[in-house]
């Protein structure tokens, strides 16, 4: 949380009393801008990384793959770092400010491995032969791409917060959150259309000078109206008071629990609705059990060390957040299977992209299409398919959140599924041809094959990620709120770690039988295994998830939408949870 303060340090209520100079809607079209640029600059170079990693530095798929996984674990990560930074520490705009500045150094750097031939290795493109990149061309490579994602955390992870910051009572908090999402996705279509098909008609020099100038432009755009922020400075770390109650249930362990709470035994903050804390995780109770008075307490009643005593309200945040925490991890192997795009890539460049004899389409930007189901399916859910079924029933019908989450995890199941079956006949067709020991040779079959991969994946993000975030924010209290928004970056961060991982393990074990399943010469190698062993997995994670909604219970979130939208009685839900 973080309070707002005027000139001379005074507290004053952020949507009552701000000054009429400060905030408003006339700094939104900064904040949004500012987003806007960052995102189509690092999206642009994110989607056709693995063909400069493959075709400029001689980098082996699966190497490439791995390089790629984890800088976009990276990218993932760092917001949610960022955000307990911003919140707890350094506020919203000192963050937001040295992201930009942080993020345009690492575009400049990584430029420069484009415009300096001694910053990468020597390639011969007819041959399609590499030199190994040496220690030094790596390293100002990786040094790039950290410093793009440490910016990524410092914009992303306060971005919407910092815009709601602008806004008071009389404004429409909502509006914002709906531009952001447009933002977004039409950032993101623009970086997979006009930046990859820069990147693959004019070069790589012009293709990382574009996100540069970008990047610029998002600081410059930022920094503009500086003047006229409401900037709130933090308050209280959040991650603090979590380990707070770990540490003080620990130093408690050999405390015995009554067997009847009451207020008498357990410390109570003031103001606090919680009287007594709840019987799950029973353990944690006696991080806010009072052992002495006189010891624990000062003259005022307040705790004297915190990590021996903890409040209730603490200790039912850690529970809740424990709570969800099964739930939220099937949704890792989701990220797995969507992360696989960069391999696509390379599937699509091997097949007829030709929409018109002198037009095709480039392979990074097929992803266009997910963002498309994305938006489509979520457009016709809530326009079309609820209205529908609604009138039908005669009463308000939704699909609850559980179901929602599964059904996004049988989409990414069918989407492997899919993929496995285009490569097993993409691959015989380019053996029929006599392209065995030609990997760029292009066979004679429509890269339009891979377009159910991209839908099914653009479904399961739109089914389960959504799902996924509402249920976090109906689980979990207010002041955890910044954890259920970045709670899809969680899962992406460590869905990009399993996935390098599982890259690597796969490469490992079937390259001591000969050609490796990810072998950088496609007709070779067997995407199609490789994608049916992530089938079967995804089908196991389906099964674990089943496990975990038996063991969680009741939603909050679809009791009380079911309570506000119709009342007791008057609502059917399509869940039972």
């Amino acid at each position: 949380m973080e309070t707002p303060t005027d000139e001379h340090g005074k507290l004053s209520e952020p949507f009552l009393t701000s000054s009429p100079s400060k905030g408003g809607f006339r700094t939104l079209p900064f904040i949004l801008a500012m987003g806007a640029f960052e995102r189509v600059a690092i999206v642009g170079i994110t989607t056709n990384m693995i063909v400069y990693l493959t075709e400029e530095f001689g980098m082996e798929t699966t190497t490439a793959a791995n390089v790629i996984f984890v800088w976009s674990a990276a990218t993932g990560f760092t917001p949610i770092i960022g955000a307990f930074i911003a919140d707890s520490y350094m506020g919203k705009y000192p963050m937001i400010g040295i992201g930009t500045i942080i993020g345009f150094l690492g575009m400049i750097l990584l430029w420069s491995t484009a415009m300096i031939p001694q910053a990468r290795p020597y390639c011969d493109q007819f041959n399609t032969i590499c030199e190994a990149p040496t220690i030094p061309q790596l390293l100002l490579l990786y040094f790039s791409l950290g410093l793009i994602s440490i910016g990524a955390g410092g914009i992303r992870s306060p971005f919407m917060a910092f815009g709601v910051d602008q806004l008071d009572e009389r404004n429409n908090s909502h509006s914002f959150f709906n531009w952001c999402y447009f933002t977004i996705v039409f950032s993101s279509l623009i970086a997979v259309t006009l930046i990859v098909y820069i990147q693959d008609n004019m070069g790589w020099k012009m293709g990382f000078g574009v996100p540069v100038m970008l990047m610029f432009l998002s600081a410059v755009s930022f920094f503009l109206a500086s003047s006229f922020y409401i900037k709130l400075k933090p308050k209280a770390s959040l991650l603090t008071g979590l380990a707070q109650v770990i540490v003080a249930s620990f130093r408690n362990r050999h405390i015995e629990l009554p067997s009847t709470a009451t207020n008498e035994v357990y410390y109570i903050r003031e103001g606090s609705m919680l009287q007594v804390p709840s019987e799950k995780l029973r353990f944690l109770n006696k991080a806010c059990m009072i052992k002495n008075p006189q010891e624990d307490l000062t003259s005022k009643g307040t705790i004297s060390n915190p990590w021996s005593l903890c409040t209730i309200d603490q200790v039912e945040d850690l529970k809740a957040l424990i709570r969800v925490m099964p739930l939220c991890s099937a949704g890792i192997m989701l990220s797995v299977t969507v992360n696989q795009g960069s391999l696509m890539v390379i599937q699509a460049g091997t097949m007829d992209r030709h929409v018109t004899s002198n037009f095709e389409i480039p392979a990074a930007s097929f992803s266009l299409f997910m963002m498309i189901s994305v938006v489509v399916w979520i457009a016709f859910y809530d326009q079309i398919a609820l209205p529908l079924a609604s009138k039908i029933k005669g009463k308000p019908v939704r699909l609850g959140l559980k179901q929602r989450m599964g059904i996004g995890l049988l989409c990414s199941c069918a989407s492997m599924v899919a993929s496995a079956f285009v490569e097993c006949t993409r691959r015989k067709i380019a053996i029929e041809e006599g392209f065995s020991d030609e990997p760029q040779a292009i066979v004679h079959m429509s890269a339009l094959w891979v377009l159910p991969f991209y839908v099914l994946a653009g479904l399961s993000e739109a089914f389960n990620t959504i799902a996924l975030i509402e249920f976090c924010y109906s689980n979990l209290p207010k002041t955890m709120s910044a954890i259920a928004a970045n709670v899809s970056g969680l899962g992406g961060f460590t869905g990009n770690l399993v996935a390098s991982l599982i890259t690597s393990m796969v490469d490992n074990v079937t390259k001591k039988g000969g050609e490796s399943w990810i072998s950088s010469n496609m007709n070779k190698g067997h995407y199609d295994y490789y994608f049916c062993l992530l089938a079967g997995l995804s089908m196991l994670n389906f099964v674990y998830f089943l496990v975990c909604c038996k063991a969680h219970g009741p939603c909050h979130g679809d009791n009380e939408n079911e309570a506000k939208n119709s009342g007791i009685g008057d609502h059917e839900s399509i869940d039972d949870c």
